[in-house]
């Protein structure tokens, strides 16, 4: 396996389990060292458990990998700051941040309570915040980053029951364009990725809520026991072109969001899916680097590319004229 990735510190939240822990392991084999955030709560934000982030980090470095754990809250400015910190310490360097971590609280928007749209918020969109600001600092020095956060189809498109989930989620895909625009000028690119995967977060919506959702268009009811197709919204599936966005050959890729899921990954474009690649299995780091700027990208431009005099890893060489 290629590694594109040798050499970068990244930071991921969410990294104890399902989509946070498949980005950190797969950054990890393909050769970067990882900050594994995740203070370890229940789906619904309760608890404390360092457990998960410390599985992942041995499931790494028992495969040669480079790892730490991060418990720290991303809801807190100092839980941000620290994870940042700990990656330069740890590393020498910050190269990237992914932001996956996410709480729910569903309710419908009546019976919704000020603290359950609060603590969804703070985990999702300020966690953002918390984690993109101090990175920021030290990539705008460096001249180069990538900044990476999971928005979703709720945010997107809507969801029953979800006003706060979907408003925290809507904010990060403001936010991943708008950072493309501030950053784009020193190297560091934004971009989202808009999942569909089966984890536990999923699992936890209601039978009750999955057939509302269903009847209303909005999603399918999906039944308990595993389908083919739940095995291909696998976490794991997400990864790759998570990966891929890291990498330098994604330098030019810069505020945009895709939709990925199993072996589908599509641009969002106009809050709808406008051009999509698929095959019927996961797609790999090198895959993706060949197809995703000629198929899914071409003709599109980059809001705030980087000067011409930047030199950027995986930037083509200009030709002299003669």
């Amino acid at each position: 396996m290629a590694k594109p990735l040798e050499g970068r510190s990244y930071v991921v939240t969410g990294a104890g389990r399902g989509m946070g822990r498949e980005v950190a392991k797969l950054a990890a084999a393909l050769g970067g060292s990882v900050v594994v955030n995740d203070p370890g709560v229940n789906v619904d934000g309760s608890g404390h458990d360092a457990g998960p982030a410390a599985e992942t980090v041995k499931e790494i470095t028992d495969a040669g990998g480079k790892a730490v754990v991060n418990t720290d809250s991303v809801a807190t400015e100092a839980g941000g700051e620290n994870m940042i910190k700990q990656a330069v310490d740890a590393f020498g360097r910050l190269d990237g941040v992914i932001h996956v971590a996410g709480i729910l609280r569903d309710r419908m928007i009546f019976n919704l309570s000020e603290s359950e749209w609060d603590d969804v918020v703070a985990v999702h969109l300020t966690g953002y915040f918390n984690v993109a600001k101090p990175a920021s600092v030290i990539m705008r020095q460096n001249r180069y980053g990538r900044i990476l956060a999971f928005s979703s189809g709720s945010g997107l498109n809507g969801n029953a029951g979800q006003s706060n989930y979907g408003a925290a989620k809507a904010g990060i895909a403001g936010g991943i364009r708008c950072l493309a625009r501030d950053l784009g000028r020193y190297g560091i690119t934004s971009n989202g990725i808009s999942p569909a995967a089966a984890t536990r977060m999923t699992a936890s919506v209601p039978d009750s809520a999955r057939e509302l959702r269903a009847r209303a268009g909005i999603a399918q009811a999906a039944p308990r026991q595993e389908s083919i197709v739940q095995q291909l919204m696998a976490p794991h599936y997400v990864a790759p072109m998570t990966c891929y966005l890291l990498s330098d050959q994604a330098w030019n890729i810069n505020g945009k969001i895709f939709y990925v899921s199993g072996g589908s990954v599509s641009l969002a474009w106009d809050e709808t899916p406008n051009r999509t690649i698929a095959k019927g299995g996961m797609w790999t780091v090198d895959e993706l680097r060949g197809l995703v700027p000629s198929q899914l990208l071409a003709g599109l431009m980059n809001p705030a590319p980087p000067p011409a005099d930047l030199d950027l890893p995986g930037r083509p060489v200009a030709k002299a004229s003669a």
